[in-house]
């Protein structure tokens, strides 16, 4: 399997290191591709692009595009929230992805903090973790149709603090129901589902997202993944990929999407 990667964060955003630096780090490792993600988040978040940063954003890419053609190809993406509302088609590619819910008038963030995310559930939901998940799934059922992105980003992020904090039994028929709606709503033949390995990066969890009986899932209904590692750190930009290609080999995947020429393409595990 060759080194790329396709959902990566810079100084624009909420990553640690500019644009040049983790093209630099990337070349370093024998990438083929990289491609940049910036957060497209809804104005109350911290996190995302302002325009300003987001023009600066564009340009940054654009000058390593130029700078590495022949070399490595590089694309200007976007992670689009859902409620950011749709991609801008200009861009490369869209990650569609769900980091907050509406709530009652407020906006809770699922994947902040082990705190934040005990809170929506014992005060925002009222103790019951299994609405909490039917809401976020939800949510993600809908990703596509609002964002129109070409992947689906970190589809149970929801479970990000789960080895620290079991707020869920996912073997609950609730959580299963809740799982499975989303999945009959995206998992449609050749949907592309990302295999995210951040949580791992910065040490919240020790497998990427989705879990392997999802991934099952998602095999079963003939859907695509891609590898990523939502790289907040140059240094980490290529984090648990091996054990990413061992969890999808195991659910029966033997190909992983990659973007070459400009185009989504299936490449061998």
């Amino acid at each position: 399997m060759a080194r790329s990667n396709f959902h990566t964060h810079s100084i624009y955003c909420d990553g640690r290191d500019t644009p040049a630096e983790m093209a630099e780090k990337a070349f370093s490792l024998g990438f083929g591709a990289l491609g940049f993600s910036g957060h497209k988040d809804p104005a109350f978040s911290d996190c995302g692009m302002t325009p300003e940063k987001e023009a600066q954003y564009r340009r940054a890419v654009a000058a390593l595009k130029a700078r590495y053609a022949g070399r490595m190809e590089i694309y200007c993406g976007i992670e689009q929230d859902i409620l950011a509302g749709r991609r801008d088609p200009a861009y490369d590619y869209a990650i569609g992805s769900v980091h907050w819910l509406e709530k009652d008038g407020m906006h809770l963030s699922v994947d902040w903090k082990a705190e934040k995310a005990k809170w929506n559930i014992e005060t925002a939901y009222r103790g019951d973790p299994y609405a909490y998940a039917a809401d976020y799934y939800a949510a993600v059922a809908r990703v596509r149709e609002v964002t129109a992105c070409d992947i689906i980003g970190h589809f149970d992020l929801i479970t990000k603090f789960e080895e620290s904090c079991a707020f869920f039994d996912q073997q609950h028929p609730r959580y299963r129901a809740a799982v499975m709606e989303a999945l009959e709503a995206l998992g449609s033949p050749g949907t592309i589902f990302e295999i995210n390995t951040g949580a791992m990066a910065r040490g919240y969890r020790s497998t990427p997202y989705p879990a392997l009986w999802i991934l099952r899932e998602l095999r079963q209904r003939r859907c695509a993944i891609m590898i990523n590692s939502d790289c907040h750190d140059r240094e980490k930009l290529d984090c648990g990929f091996d054990l990413a290609r061992e969890l999808a080999l195991a659910a029966g995947f033997r190909e992983t999407i990659v973007i070459r020429s400009g185009a989504f393409t299936a490449e061998a595990l």
